[in-house]
């Protein structure tokens, strides 16, 4: 009986000893299918990851393309950081192309999240830019791949086309207000409108300063003073008001280079000219003094194209300190958060914004419209008008009309890049990237934020 019940246990004990071992390494076997999935020849994957570079209009572009072995499907993603080229460039062929070949490409929100932490120490502008340019190429693949347009993968159209904004400018009032003129003649009804400071380097307007060309370009001050340029701003306003009236919303963009006392007198000086918004009139590091200024006015506020991380925006938007958020999508990393970003906002009653200078690639902008277009809590888009060597380089460059963006309903972004005419029109390297940031100046020769 002892030798029967000594024998029963140790078979127990060995069954289940078995099944803990086998238990214990199911979840390894589960990982390694799950690596070897992605490398079976009878699934998608990613056979390739290349950046392009090009110019053909003033500003540094990178594309990102993603390859895959189906023959003729790849996508196309905007990496673009314009003063950091070749660094993002490096950021992709080294670090991402490695990490990524064999991957399945329809695994996005998994690509996105070990990409972002794959290097343990969190993104910034070029190492989200250069994530941007494949997130933005794996949705123009699943696009592709399903034969639709990607909006309708993001939920459907919300809205026919998306309505934009100009940018008018001059060195005095009167070019200003024929540049709006001319906007409102073409059927925009948003215009944003900037004017230079006379003897001094105006952000958005003709430079009116003196330019010391004596001096190496890496050493020549840009004087910028504050105070005047507060001054001036609301009488513009004013004059833009007594010249249009109420028949078209005007913007205006702080550029964050003013102190914070200063931005909230001029944000409360405009309030009576009913500014549609103004852009960051503090920068990231005093977002602190948005409580201080909705306090105090009603003036629309929009911020965001500096902010590479979601803690530089959950409060002021969970807090609704801002009305229009204004992130550049490859500098946050793409669609994937942009979209999660946009949901957010949704709750909290503040519109989207997105960047959209010339500094974004006609990919990046096809992005934009994409998630403009499916956005319930959409508020406006910065736009601008391709060059015709834009539109060689970049067929199916998003259409302007009547002050609207306007999509196709071509499969994936809907936009293409011909790589051999890219070719053509290669960066320029000198200098390596934009020096007219660093060059601001105050009067007295310190540096100022641009």
């Amino acid at each position: 009986m002892h030798r029967r019940n000594w024998f029963e246990q140790a078979l127990f004990s060995a069954m289940t000893a078995g099944f803990t071992l086998n238990e214990m390494a199911q979840p390894k076997l589960i990982a390694q299918d799950a690596r070897n999935s992605s490398l079976d020849s009878g699934k998608l994957r990613i056979t390739n990851i290349k950046t392009v570079l090009t110019q053909p209009s003033s500003s540094r572009l990178i594309v990102v393309k993603v390859e895959t072995n189906e023959p003729e499907l790849y996508g196309l993603g905007c990496a673009t950081f314009t003063q950091r080229a070749r660094t993002v460039e490096t950021a992709v062929n080294e670090y991402l192309k490695p990490f990524l070949i064999g991957k399945d490409p329809t695994r996005i929100e998994d690509t996105w999240q070990s990409s972002f932490v794959s290097s343990y120490w969190r993104n910034g502008p070029v190492l989200n830019n250069a994530l941007s340019g494949v997130d933005m190429a794996l949705w123009d693949i699943l696009g592709k791949r399903a034969g639709l347009p990607l909006y309708e993968l993001l939920g459907g159209k919300c809205r026919d086309a998306v309505d934009t904004y100009r940018h008018a400018s001059g060195s005095s009032f009167a070019e200003v207000t024929e540049s709006v003129n001319k906007f409102m003649s073409e059927g925009y009804r948003h215009v944003r409108v900037q004017a230079a400071v006379p003897g001094l380097v105006t952000y958005g307007a003709r430079a009116s300063g003196d330019v010391r060309s004596d001096l190496p370009e890496n050493n020549r001050p840009d004087i910028w003073e504050p105070r005047p340029y507060v001054q001036m701003i609301p009488q513009l306003f004013e004059h833009l008001r007594q010249e249009l009236g109420d028949q078209v919303e005007l913007l205006h963009d702080v550029h964050e280079r003013i102190p914070p006392i200063l931005a909230m007198q001029l944000v409360k000086d405009l309030e009576p000219f009913h500014p549609f918004f103004v852009e960051d009139p503090f920068s990231p590091e005093d977002v602190g003094y948005f409580r201080h200024l909705r306090a105090q006015t009603t003036t629309p506020i929009a911020m965001g194209e500096l902010f590479n991380n979601p803690n530089e925006f959950i409060d002021l938007i969970k807090d609704r300190l801002i009305d229009f958020i204004r992130v550049h999508l490859s500098q946050i990393g793409g669609l994937t958060p942009a979209s999660k970003l946009a949901s957010f906002c949704e709750y909290f009653a503040v519109r989207t914004a997105w960047h959209g200078p010339g500094d974004v690639s006609p990919v990046g902008h096809a992005a934009n419209i994409h998630l403009d277009i499916t956005t319930p809590n959409f508020g406006i888009q910065e736009a601008r008008e391709f060059s015709t060597a834009e539109q060689d380089v970049f067929p199916g460059c998003p259409e302007l009309k009547n002050g609207y963006y306007w999509l196709s309903d071509r499969p994936g972004l809907g936009i293409e890049l011909d790589e051999q005419l890219a070719k053509r029109f290669p960066i320029t390297d000198e200098p390596p990237f934009s020096l007219q940031w660093g060059n601001l100046r105050r009067a007295d020769g310190s540096s100022t934020k641009p």
